[in-house]
Protein backbone atom coordinates (compact mmCIF):
# COMPACT_ATOMS: atom_id res chain seq x y z
CA UNK A 1 0.00 0.00 0.00
CA UNK A 2 1.25 3.61 -0.74
CA UNK A 3 1.35 5.97 2.41
CA UNK A 4 -0.29 9.30 2.86
CA UNK A 5 2.14 11.67 1.93
CA UNK A 6 1.43 13.85 5.29
CA UNK A 7 3.58 10.91 6.60
CA UNK A 8 6.64 11.51 4.75
CA UNK A 9 9.65 12.86 5.91
CA UNK A 10 10.13 16.56 4.25
CA UNK A 11 12.29 16.31 1.01
CA UNK A 12 15.55 18.35 1.33
CA UNK A 13 17.92 17.13 -1.52
CA UNK A 14 19.72 20.60 -1.16
CA UNK A 15 21.02 20.29 2.78
CA UNK A 16 23.81 19.00 3.73
CA UNK A 17 24.37 15.34 4.42
CA UNK A 18 27.03 13.98 7.17
CA UNK A 19 29.93 12.33 5.93
CA UNK A 20 29.08 8.77 4.87
CA UNK A 21 32.55 7.93 3.89
CA UNK A 22 32.68 5.06 0.79
CA UNK A 23 30.11 4.15 -0.76
CA UNK A 24 30.40 0.74 -2.00
CA UNK A 25 29.44 -0.29 -6.08
CA UNK A 26 27.92 -3.45 -5.29
CA UNK A 27 24.14 -4.55 -5.80
CA UNK A 28 21.84 -7.46 -7.15
CA UNK A 29 20.71 -6.03 -10.17
CA UNK A 30 23.29 -6.93 -12.28
CA UNK A 31 24.17 -6.27 -16.55
CA UNK A 32 21.60 -3.82 -16.92
CA UNK A 33 22.68 -1.25 -15.62
CA UNK A 34 26.17 -1.68 -15.87
CA UNK A 35 26.85 1.31 -17.26
CA UNK A 36 25.51 3.61 -14.99
CA UNK A 37 28.41 3.46 -12.37
CA UNK A 38 31.05 2.30 -14.89
CA UNK A 39 33.82 3.61 -13.31
CA UNK A 40 33.65 1.34 -10.43
CA UNK A 41 35.98 -0.87 -8.83
CA UNK A 42 35.31 -4.06 -9.02
CA UNK A 43 33.84 -6.39 -6.19
CA UNK A 44 32.16 -9.59 -5.77
CA UNK A 45 29.31 -10.03 -3.84
CA UNK A 46 26.56 -12.75 -3.57
CA UNK A 47 28.59 -15.43 -2.72
CA UNK A 48 32.00 -14.57 -5.24
CA UNK A 49 29.89 -13.68 -8.27
CA UNK A 50 31.21 -10.55 -9.84
CA UNK A 51 28.77 -7.45 -10.95
CA UNK A 52 27.87 -7.11 -14.72
CA UNK A 53 27.81 -3.24 -13.86
CA UNK A 54 31.45 -3.52 -13.40
CA UNK A 55 32.88 -4.41 -16.54
CA UNK A 56 34.20 -1.46 -17.97
CA UNK A 57 37.28 -2.34 -15.21
CA UNK A 58 37.90 -4.89 -16.97
CA UNK A 59 39.10 -1.95 -19.96
CA UNK A 60 36.15 -3.07 -22.62
CA UNK A 61 35.08 0.58 -22.07
CA UNK A 62 31.92 1.89 -20.86
CA UNK A 63 28.73 -0.05 -22.12
CA UNK A 64 25.69 0.86 -23.63
CA UNK A 65 23.04 1.73 -21.52
CA UNK A 66 20.14 -0.75 -22.59
CA UNK A 67 16.23 0.27 -22.67
CA UNK A 68 15.57 -4.04 -22.23
CA UNK A 69 15.78 -3.02 -18.21
CA UNK A 70 12.22 -5.94 -17.60
CA UNK A 71 14.59 -8.86 -16.60
CA UNK A 72 13.13 -9.31 -13.14
CA UNK A 73 13.78 -5.60 -12.25
CA UNK A 74 9.78 -4.67 -11.59
CA UNK A 75 9.27 -1.63 -9.19
CA UNK A 76 10.11 -3.01 -5.40
CA UNK A 77 7.06 -4.39 -4.17
CA UNK A 78 5.61 -2.46 -0.84
CA UNK A 79 4.95 -3.80 2.16
CA UNK A 80 2.95 -2.35 5.32
CA UNK A 81 4.30 0.35 7.27
CA UNK A 82 3.55 -1.01 10.88
CA UNK A 83 2.78 0.77 14.36
CA UNK A 84 6.68 1.77 14.63
CA UNK A 85 6.78 4.86 12.14
CA UNK A 86 7.94 8.02 13.30
CA UNK A 87 8.12 11.18 11.05
CA UNK A 88 10.23 13.65 11.32
CA UNK A 89 13.65 12.12 11.24
CA UNK A 90 17.27 13.19 11.63
CA UNK A 91 18.73 13.61 8.34
CA UNK A 92 21.93 10.96 8.50
CA UNK A 93 23.81 8.28 7.12
CA UNK A 94 24.67 6.47 10.51
CA UNK A 95 22.40 5.55 13.08
CA UNK A 96 25.51 4.51 15.33
CA UNK A 97 27.78 5.73 16.94
CA UNK A 98 31.23 4.17 18.35
CA UNK A 99 29.60 2.27 21.30
CA UNK A 100 26.66 1.03 20.04
CA UNK A 101 26.48 -2.22 20.75
CA UNK A 102 25.74 -4.97 18.38
CA UNK A 103 26.72 -6.31 15.10
CA UNK A 104 27.86 -3.29 12.75
CA UNK A 105 25.92 -3.44 9.06
CA UNK A 106 26.48 -1.57 6.06
CA UNK A 107 23.33 -1.44 3.68
CA UNK A 108 24.20 0.15 -0.03
CA UNK A 109 22.68 0.43 -3.54
CA UNK A 110 21.07 2.44 -5.72
CA UNK A 111 17.77 3.68 -6.74
CA UNK A 112 16.51 3.56 -10.09
CA UNK A 113 13.82 4.22 -12.40
CA UNK A 114 11.67 2.05 -14.46
CA UNK A 115 13.78 2.51 -17.43
CA UNK A 116 17.10 1.31 -15.41
CA UNK A 117 18.47 5.25 -14.86
CA UNK A 118 19.34 6.56 -11.50
CA UNK A 119 16.91 8.63 -9.45
CA UNK A 120 18.89 11.16 -7.79
CA UNK A 121 17.60 13.05 -4.87
CA UNK A 122 15.61 10.15 -3.80
CA UNK A 123 14.34 10.03 -0.26
CA UNK A 124 15.33 7.06 1.81
CA UNK A 125 14.15 7.30 5.15
CA UNK A 126 15.47 4.35 7.27
CA UNK A 127 13.83 2.73 10.65
CA UNK A 128 15.05 -0.23 12.57
CA UNK A 129 14.31 -2.21 16.04
CA UNK A 130 17.85 -2.00 18.17
CA UNK A 131 19.95 -5.27 18.93
CA UNK A 132 17.59 -6.51 21.26
CA UNK A 133 14.94 -6.32 19.19
CA UNK A 134 13.21 -2.68 20.90
CA UNK A 135 12.27 0.15 18.70
CA UNK A 136 12.65 3.61 20.01
CA UNK A 137 9.70 5.80 20.03
CA UNK A 138 10.64 8.64 22.66
CA UNK A 139 13.66 9.87 20.42
CA UNK A 140 14.93 8.67 17.13
CA UNK A 141 17.23 5.84 17.68
CA UNK A 142 17.51 3.77 14.72
CA UNK A 143 16.16 5.98 12.43
CA UNK A 144 17.39 8.17 9.66
CA UNK A 145 16.73 9.63 6.43
CA UNK A 146 18.89 10.66 3.32
CA UNK A 147 18.83 11.17 0.18
CA UNK A 148 20.77 9.56 -3.02
CA UNK A 149 23.85 11.37 -5.17
CA UNK A 150 24.04 11.88 -8.61
CA UNK A 151 24.29 8.43 -9.61
CA UNK A 152 20.93 7.50 -7.84
CA UNK A 153 23.59 5.85 -4.55
CA UNK A 154 23.00 5.45 -0.75
CA UNK A 155 25.05 4.10 2.15
CA UNK A 156 23.46 3.28 5.41
CA UNK A 157 25.80 2.42 8.58
CA UNK A 158 23.74 0.67 10.88
CA UNK A 159 23.80 -2.44 13.08
CA UNK A 160 21.80 -5.69 12.28
CA UNK A 161 18.79 -5.51 14.25
CA UNK A 162 17.58 -7.63 16.58
CA UNK A 163 14.43 -10.07 16.94
CA UNK A 164 11.22 -9.81 18.41
CA UNK A 165 7.82 -12.17 18.80
CA UNK A 166 6.06 -12.65 15.17
CA UNK A 167 9.30 -11.49 13.23
CA UNK A 168 12.05 -12.06 11.18
CA UNK A 169 15.22 -9.60 10.79
CA UNK A 170 13.82 -6.32 8.88
CA UNK A 171 14.72 -2.64 7.69
CA UNK A 172 12.03 -0.69 7.17
CA UNK A 173 12.22 1.86 4.61
CA UNK A 174 10.03 4.74 2.74
CA UNK A 175 10.98 6.03 -0.73
CA UNK A 176 10.87 8.48 -2.57
CA UNK A 177 11.76 9.65 -5.89
CA UNK A 178 11.46 13.89 -5.65
CA UNK A 179 8.02 14.86 -6.08
CA UNK A 180 7.28 11.02 -6.44
CA UNK A 181 4.64 8.62 -4.63
CA UNK A 182 6.21 7.14 -1.45
CA UNK A 183 6.96 3.49 -1.47
CA UNK A 184 6.75 1.88 1.89
CA UNK A 185 8.34 -1.36 2.40
CA UNK A 186 11.00 -3.50 4.52
CA UNK A 187 14.57 -5.51 3.66
CA UNK A 188 15.39 -9.03 4.82
CA UNK A 189 18.12 -11.26 5.33
CA UNK A 190 18.89 -13.84 4.10
CA UNK A 191 19.18 -17.69 5.32
CA UNK A 192 17.15 -16.48 8.62
CA UNK A 193 15.18 -18.90 10.10
CA UNK A 194 12.25 -16.95 10.87
CA UNK A 195 11.68 -16.30 7.14
CA UNK A 196 9.77 -19.20 6.88
CA UNK A 197 7.20 -18.19 9.56
CA UNK A 198 6.99 -14.91 9.35
CA UNK A 199 3.87 -14.04 7.21
CA UNK A 200 4.82 -10.91 5.74
CA UNK A 201 8.32 -11.83 4.87
CA UNK A 202 9.07 -11.41 0.66
CA UNK A 203 12.11 -12.99 -1.15
CA UNK A 204 11.90 -10.44 -3.43
CA UNK A 205 12.99 -7.93 -0.81
CA UNK A 206 16.19 -9.99 -0.04
CA UNK A 207 19.24 -8.37 0.50
CA UNK A 208 22.69 -9.45 -0.69
CA UNK A 209 24.79 -9.74 2.56
CA UNK A 210 28.01 -10.85 3.24
CA UNK A 211 30.32 -11.07 6.22
CA UNK A 212 33.22 -8.93 6.60
CA UNK A 213 35.19 -8.58 9.42
CA UNK A 214 33.45 -8.03 12.51
CA UNK A 215 30.43 -7.10 10.54
CA UNK A 216 28.10 -7.78 7.68
CA UNK A 217 27.82 -5.87 4.43
CA UNK A 218 24.59 -5.43 2.97
CA UNK A 219 23.50 -4.35 -0.43
CA UNK A 220 19.97 -3.84 -2.80
CA UNK A 221 18.86 -1.42 -5.59
CA UNK A 222 15.54 -0.08 -5.17
CA UNK A 223 13.26 0.48 -8.93
CA UNK A 224 10.51 2.78 -7.97
CA UNK A 225 7.36 3.58 -10.32
CA UNK A 226 9.26 6.73 -12.00
CA UNK A 227 8.60 7.47 -16.08
CA UNK A 228 11.93 7.42 -17.43
CA UNK A 229 12.99 7.89 -21.11
CA UNK A 230 13.34 5.20 -22.81
CA UNK A 231 11.02 2.88 -20.99
CA UNK A 232 11.28 -0.95 -19.94
CA UNK A 233 10.42 -3.30 -22.76
CA UNK A 234 8.24 -6.66 -22.38
CA UNK A 235 9.41 -8.98 -23.42
CA UNK A 236 12.86 -8.02 -22.41
CA UNK A 237 16.69 -8.90 -23.53
CA UNK A 238 16.83 -11.78 -25.62
CA UNK A 239 17.18 -14.86 -23.74
CA UNK A 240 20.67 -16.62 -23.51
CA UNK A 241 21.38 -19.66 -25.55
CA UNK A 242 23.76 -21.67 -23.11
CA UNK A 243 22.02 -24.58 -21.32
CA UNK A 244 21.59 -25.61 -18.07
CA UNK A 245 19.81 -27.83 -15.29
CA UNK A 246 16.25 -27.29 -15.08
CA UNK A 247 15.12 -25.44 -11.44
CA UNK A 248 13.66 -27.82 -9.32
CA UNK A 249 12.48 -26.92 -5.95
CA UNK A 250 14.57 -28.62 -3.17
CA UNK A 251 17.66 -28.44 -5.22
CA UNK A 252 20.34 -27.11 -3.17
CA UNK A 253 22.36 -24.46 -5.21
CA UNK A 254 25.64 -22.58 -5.04
CA UNK A 255 26.62 -19.05 -5.94
CA UNK A 256 27.34 -19.45 -9.86
CA UNK A 257 25.75 -22.03 -10.58
CA UNK A 258 23.35 -22.29 -14.02
CA UNK A 259 19.67 -23.07 -14.39
CA UNK A 260 16.80 -22.78 -16.93
CA UNK A 261 13.19 -22.27 -16.36
CA UNK A 262 10.73 -21.61 -18.11
CA UNK A 263 12.87 -21.52 -21.35
CA UNK A 264 15.80 -18.91 -20.06
CA UNK A 265 18.87 -18.83 -18.01
CA UNK A 266 19.60 -17.89 -14.83
CA UNK A 267 23.06 -17.58 -12.41
CA UNK A 268 22.45 -18.41 -8.82
CA UNK A 269 23.80 -15.39 -6.75
CA UNK A 270 23.42 -16.75 -3.26
CA UNK A 271 23.96 -20.09 -1.99
CA UNK A 272 20.13 -21.63 -0.69
CA UNK A 273 17.90 -24.67 -1.26
CA UNK A 274 15.06 -23.74 -3.61
CA UNK A 275 11.45 -24.35 -2.24
CA UNK A 276 8.12 -23.54 -3.93
CA UNK A 277 7.38 -20.04 -4.50
CA UNK A 278 11.31 -18.73 -5.05
CA UNK A 279 11.48 -19.55 -8.99
CA UNK A 280 14.10 -18.06 -10.37
CA UNK A 281 11.70 -14.69 -11.82
CA UNK A 282 10.40 -14.00 -8.71
CA UNK A 283 13.46 -13.74 -6.79
CA UNK A 284 16.38 -11.76 -8.09
CA UNK A 285 17.82 -11.64 -4.84
CA UNK A 286 19.08 -15.06 -5.48
CA UNK A 287 18.98 -15.34 -9.63
CA UNK A 288 20.03 -13.09 -12.17
CA UNK A 289 19.33 -13.47 -15.66
CA UNK A 290 21.71 -14.52 -17.74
Amino acid sequence: MTPQMDNATPHEPNASDEASGDRRRISRKGLLKAALVASAAPLLAGGGVALARDAAATGDGPLALTPECDDGDDTTPPQMEGPYFKPNSPRRTSLVTAGTPGVPLTVSGYVFGRACRPVSGALLDFWQADTNGAYDMVRFDFRGHQFTGADGSFSLTTIVPGLYPGRTRHIHVKAQAPGGRILTTQLYFPNEPRNNTDALFNPRLLMNVRNVGNGRQGTFDFVLDVAQTPGPTDPPTDPPTEPGTSWAAGTSYRAGDRVTYGGVAYRCLQAHQAVSGWEPPHVPALWERG
